[in-house]
């Protein structure tokens, strides 16, 4: 009889804390220029971050500056150095692409934030900023919202999971990729996106580690961010 208590635990150990082997060796020279590029395009994100947050829900230019922030994190990410998509364990100890392990993945995050939604339903002080960032698929076209919010999450992932990561170094490249999404984030003026990314930033940071790629993120990413999208404002209107 399978016991769901040791399948998850043994599918959460392979994919967050079980790194697959590989080797991405940088020379001193590649490291030093992936950090400087990293570095600014970290610094030239975070403005383009604050001003489109900024943007009034309906307004078109919101998905102008959005899809601006996506190329600045995807041309950084690139013009960095090599980015890999990685790989994962399968059942059988075999590896393979992390599809189906980081489907999984985004399945458990989704049904935590749909938990958490609950909470904040009931607390108007922190309903209200998520309302309002919640906004831009209300009142605009909810198909390019998707559009655009799924660009932006691949972006992301390429920039810090991906260039960011492979910059800072192997020893504190979780903690250190994850505290600089979050003050990144800050710059929406939204406390509960500021905690979503770092929940999400960990998950991902830890999946980057076991990979060794960017794939399993993107994927984990996308489908989280599309979730919330698509699933978070009908179950706020229900819980309000």
């Amino acid at each position: 009889m399978i016991n769901p208590v040791s399948e998850l635990r043994a599918f959460v150990t392979a994919a967050l804390f079980s790194p697959v082997p590989r080797d991405h060796a940088q020379t001193d020279a590649a490291f030093r220029r992936r950090r400087v590029v990293a570095a600014a395009t970290l610094v030239v994100g975070g403005v383009l971050l604050f001003v489109s947050l900024r943007v009034p829900p309906g307004d078109p230019a919101f998905y102008a500056w959005t899809l601006a922030l996506a190329a600045v994190w995807t041309v950084g990410a690139f013009a960095s150095g090599p980015l890999h998509l990685g790989h994962s364990w399968t059942r059988t100890g075999d590896i393979a692409r992390p599809v189906v392990q980081s489907a999984a993945l985004a399945a458990l995050l989704v049904a935590l934030f749909l938990v958490g939604a609950v909470v904040v339903a009931g607390i108007p002080v922190l309903r209200g900023p998520v309302d309002g960032l919640l906004d831009h698929a209300r009142f605009g076209s909810l198909p390019v919202v998707a559009i655009v919010t799924a660009v932006n999450g691949i972006g992301e992932e390429l920039y810090f999971r991906g260039a960011l990561f492979a910059a800072i170094g192997r020893r504190h490249a979780v903690a250190v990729s994850t505290v600089l999404y979050m003050l990144v984030t800050l710059a929406s003026g939204v406390p509960l996106l500021v905690l979503a990314a770092g929940v999400l930033g960990v998950v991902t940071a830890l999946q980057r580690r076991v990979t060794g790629g960017v794939l399993g993120p993107i994927l984990v990413h996308v489908a989280w961010s599309m979730s919330m999208l698509f699933l978070l404002p009908p179950v706020l209107d229900t819980l309000r």
